[in-house]
């Protein structure tokens, strides 16, 4: 996991563009999605983070975006509810 304030815009648009970073989310709130999504580009910049993969942001308790990851949401939320 990448804090966005810790990578300067040129390195942070490098790192895109080879794809070492494949989803951003909110450390506040604990939800990653994909780099395209709305909701994560209207995010103040000290809340972002970013990840390599769906597995790392998972493995650091965050959850999918109900936006961008609709199918991924909704079987998360029937896991946390036991559906």
């Amino acid at each position: 996991m990448e804090k966005h304030t810790d990578l300067s815009d040129p390195v942070l648009r490098s790192k895109i563009k080879n794809r070492k970073l494949y989803f951003g989310g909110n450390q506040k709130l604990k939800i990653y999605g994909l780099l395209t999504c709305s909701s994560g580009k209207r995010m103040k910049r000290e809340n972002r983070v970013f990840f390599i993969s769906e597995k790392e942001a998972l493995e650091n308790n965050y959850r999918p975006c109900g936006h961008c990851m609709k199918e991924k949401y909704k079987l998360w939320r029937n896991e946390q509810h036991g559906k």
